[in-house]
């Protein structure tokens, strides 16, 4: 599907006026909700709001990453412009300072004064540091922590092993020296994170492995607490699949378990703290996962937003908010 939904960020909105994109649609959302077209842009898969009327898009399959562009104070239609149409696997985007980051499979592209430089042509910096050329599980998905660190997730290059040192793991990047220190170990493919917006903590989604059958293992929601931690991969998924191919006895002691156990091959991608102010009081600080999608199960699922309800810093299991891509 290639229409950009930018619900988190601008168009989920609650009791609003405009034409509801349920209407072309079957997107079915809760009472009160309704969700809009924003703008098109071929396979979007990672956002990053920049200055007040700028919104970046890092994509999958297309080599490019866009600018769009919209009033700031009436959000209801975009005009997309092109950065760039020749980077490789250009998934990841972070804004900062001016700044337009973008992480390709291997490297970390910087476009300084980026709102002054919208055209194509515009040769970006590379920031002083290499990550694996693989490109099995090489998407990455890139924020800024609180602390001014850029993080950056290295995927296993493979569906189960065991990783090197440069993979399966979280970093976070001083963007002045180059240096990355590990935040997580033991984690096979997170391409979406965020944090908590009262403690800083890391939160992330990571995709389990494939064929160990339909509904295992199931796909998680992670807290990283302590630095370092190790979240299992590839000897424990979830709170307790061991697994086959890769087996420890008592595989699963002394990991970090998740703090959700999401359905089994929905791929969770994007995850993001609500902290606006357009919808009920109820979800302010939950946590919002856009689900790619299964590919690999007789009945496909997935393909929808899942909302998480926090108590403090312990997660309230799943519910869906938004569902009907499915039909498209």
């Amino acid at each position: 599907m290639k229409i950009l939904f930018t619900f988190l960020f601008l168009t989920a909105c609650w009791a609003q006026n405009t034409p509801p994109l349920s209407d072309q649609l079957p997107i079915k959302l809760p009472a009160g909700f309704t969700i809009t077209k924003f703008a098109t842009t071929p396979g979007a898969r990672s956002l990053a709001k920049g200055p007040d009327g700028v919104l970046f898009v890092g994509t999958r399959g297309t080599n490019s990453v866009y600018a769009v562009t919209y009033d700031a104070k009436n959000p209801t239609i975009g005009e997309v412009k092109i950065i760039s149409d020749k980077l490789n696997v250009p998934n990841g985007v972070a804004f900062k300072e001016g700044s337009l980051y973008v992480a390709e499979v291997s490297r970390i592209l910087v476009y300084e004064h980026i709102t002054k430089n919208w055209g194509k042509g515009v040769t970006p910096k590379v920031l002083p540091i290499n990550f694996p050329t693989d490109r099995y599980h090489g998407r990455k998905y890139i924020k800024f922590s609180p602390k001014g660190e850029l993080i950056v997730p290295v995927g296993a290059p493979c569906n189960v092993c065991i990783p090197g040192k440069d993979h399966g793991r979280i970093f976070a990047i001083d963007i002045k020296t180059g240096k990355k220190r590990v935040l997580a170990e033991g984690v096979r493919n997170s391409v979406g994170f965020d944090f908590h917006p009262n403690t800083g903590e890391l939160w992330f989604t990571d995709n389990g492995r494939d064929m160990l059958g339909e509904d295992l293992p199931p796909d998680e929601l992670n807290h990283l607490k302590n630095e370092g931690a190790h979240f299992g991969f590839p000897h424990c998924h979830g709170k307790k699949v061991l697994d086959p191919d890769f087996y420890l006895p008592g595989g699963c002691d002394g990991t970090s378990l998740p703090s959700v156990e999401l359905a089994a091959h929905v791929t969770p991608l994007g995850m993001s703290f609500y902290t606006g102010k357009s919808f009920p009081l109820e979800y302010q600080g939950n946590i919002f996962i856009a689900e790619h999608g299964s590919w690999n199960r007789t009945i496909p699922q997935g393909y929808r937003i899942t909302r998480v309800k926090l108590s403090g810093d312990k997660a309230d299991g799943f519910t869906v908010f938004a569902s009907g891509w499915l039909n498209d």
